[in-house]
């Protein structure tokens, strides 16, 4: 490998980090991260001097992230039912998500409060307060003047800390609550479960219109918990079929397999305050096939038989 295509593998990760968090698309992200590199390269390939390749990295992708999230509004705004950012599994992963506010930054659930922002105001609050960038850098990355920044960075901050509560959560606070959360639904233990879960506690799913799935958001403990306990996640799991705990944008989760071991779900936890907040249930087949072979969730629930509600509980 020569130095050159060493600088663009180091920075690869860089420009993902921001690419995925800006968009919260795989596919998306790599599509940028792919131009970024190419337009370093011929930079380079120029003879252009640049004095810092990540900030040029960093540049680049922010400015098509930017560009990417303003059509992919238009595009989200026709999806079927609810949208939910693909899933990455960060179980082992050396990613520097280990650090609080990276790791929140990454979670499902911040992923969906960002997607409130405008485009400059996400990454502007990305850039800051998760990538360390200052105020002068960022102005320079999205065009805008340093009291613009800051305004920027305010009014995005003041949204997403009035929707979502900072509460400090140990790893280890959540693995356990996370294990306990999974026992109770696997044994139908509707009480315990109960227990569990915050009072306004919402269950999520995005099918996409390519399978069944929730049409919307379910809110509520006990109409949580008893819809859960009658899925097909539990209590209606089919024979062989399994839950296989992991770590999902470093919050816990687990992957749902039928019994070929493909992919059917991810589910992941959003947890507050020492209570369960949020539970997204990923069904929609194109934001799987990065993880693996997935399954047929059609057929899953036509072997349950399922005729009552062909939407629930996934």
């Amino acid at each position: 490998m020569t130095d050159r295509e060493q600088l663009l593998d180091e920075l690869r990760p860089v420009s993902f980090a921001i690419a995925y968090r800006m968009l919260g698309s795989i596919s998306e992200a790599e599509d940028i991260v792919q131009e970024t590199l190419l337009r370093l390269h011929g930079a380079l390939e120029s003879g252009e001097q640049i004095h810092s390749p990540r900030a040029f990295v960093a540049t680049i992708t922010a400015r098509l992230a930017i560009n990417e999230l303003r059509s992919a509004r238009a595009r989200r705004e026709q999806y079927v039912g609810e949208w939910l950012p693909e899933p990455i599994i960060t179980d082992g992963d050396d990613d520097p998500a280990r650090h609080a506010e990276m790791a929140d930054s990454l979670s499902l659930a911040m992923l969906v409060l960002l997607e409130s922002l405008s485009p400059e105001q996400r990454a502007v609050l990305l850039l800051h307060d998760v990538f360390d960038y200052d105020y002068a850098q960022i102005a320079q990355i999205i065009g805008k003047s340093q009291d613009n920044v800051r305004q920027l960075a305010t009014r995005a901050r003041r949204q997403i800390e009035k929707r979502r509560p900072r509460f400090q959560t140990t790893r280890e606070q959540r693995e356990e609550l996370a294990q306990r959360f999974f026992a109770a639904a696997e044994r139908g233990d509707l009480a315990g479960l109960e227990a569990l879960l915050a009072h306004d506690v919402e269950l999520t799913g995005d099918g996409g219109g390519k399978v069944p799935a929730l049409a919307r958001p379910l809110r509520g403990r006990s109409r949580v918990a008893r819809t859960l306990i009658d899925s097909l996640l539990f209590g209606s799991r089919p024979r062989g079929a399994s839950l296989r705990p992991v770590e999902v944008n470093g919050a816990p989760g687990a992957l749902y397999l039928d019994a070929q071991q493909q992919l059917i779900a991810v589910v992941a936890l959003d947890v507050v305050g020492g209570q369960i907040r949020g539970i997204s249930s990923i069904v929609n087949p194109d934001k799987l096939a990065h993880l693996g072979p997935v399954g047929d969730l059609t057929s899953l629930l036509k072997s349950r038989d399922q005729t009552s509600d062909p939407e629930a509980g996934i």
